[in-house]
C-alpha cells in the first residue's frame, strides 16, 4: 500500500476548511507543489504563505474564508480579541462599522489581509475569552467606543455577566498586568457601580 499524497490530503479535506502546507504528507517541496496545483485547478484558495482554504464551492466559484475565521486560524484563541470599533461592536456598544477588522492580540504576524493587529505586552489576557478583551479594549477610551455611554457600558456588562460570557473574576486578575492606565482605572470604577448596584439590589431584595 503506498503512502497518502499530498493531493490527495487536500482532495479529502472537508469544504469550509483551511489547509497548511507544512502539515501535508511528503516532503516540502512536494506538499508546496501539491497545494499550489489545487489553487490552480480551483480546489483551494491561497491565504497566505503556506496557508490555503478549502471553501464551499458555487456556481461563482469557491466562498472565501472569513476574515475572523483566517485571525483564529493564524493567531490562535489565546489571548486574542477584538479591538478598536471591533470591539464596540463584538460588544454591541456601537453602529460603527470600521474599513478592517481591529485585533488585540500578544504576538503579531506578518500583515493578515483586511485586519490591523495591535499587540499588547499583557501576558495575563491568555486566561481571557474574546469577549472578556474586547472589554479590556473598550476601557482604553469608553468615551469614543460606546456611543450611548457610561450607563450603557455597565448595563451590557452587568449583562455579560449574568450570562457567564464575562468574568469579572478574570477579569480582576489579568487587568493589574495592562499598561494603559485608563484601563485599569477604568475598570475600578466599572466594578464600582456594578457592586454599589448589586448591593442595592440585594438591600431591594431583603426589604
Amino acid at each position: 500500500m503506498g503512502s497518502v499524497s499530498a493531493s490527495s490530503v487536500i482532495r479529502a479535506t472537508p469544504e469550509k476548511s483551511f489547509v497548511r502546507v507544512d502539515e501535508l504528507p511528503g516532503s516540502a517541496t512536494a506538499a508546496r507543489k501539491a497545494a499550489s496545483r489545487a489553487a490552480h485547478d480551483g480546489l483551494l484558495i491561497p491565504v497566505r504563505r503556506g496557508l490555503y482554504y478549502r471553501g464551499r464551492r458555487t456556481r461563482y466559484g469557491l466562498t472565501p474564508p472569513r476574515t475572523e475565521d483566517v485571525v483564529r486560524e493564524v493567531l490562535g484563541t489565546r489571548g486574542v480579541g477584538p479591538a478598536g470599533y471591533s470591539a464596540a461592536r463584538a460588544l454591541s456598544l456601537t453602529s460603527q462599522i470600521p474599513p478592517v477588522l481591529h485585533v488585540a492580540t500578544l504576538r503579531t504576524v506578518e500583515p493578515i489581509a483586511g485586519v490591523k493587529q495591535h499587540a499588547r505586552k499583557n501576558l495575563a489576557r491568555v486566561d481571557l475569552n474574546a469577549t472578556e478583551i474586547a472589554l479590556l479594549e473598550v476601557l482604553r477610551a469608553p468615551e469614543v467606543f460606546a456611543e450611548a455611554g457610561w450607563d450603557a457600558l455597565t448595563a451590557m456588562v452587568r449583562e455579560a455577566v449574568a450570562e457567564g460570557r464575562v468574568r469579572l473574576d478574570a477579569l480582576t486578575e489579568a487587568v493589574p498586568g495592562e499598561y494603559n492606565r485608563a484601563v485599569r482605572d477604568n475598570f475600578a470604577s466599572l466594578t464600582g457601580v456594578l457592586k454599589t448596584s448589586s448591593d442595592m439590589g440585594d438591600t431591594h431584595a431583603v426589604a
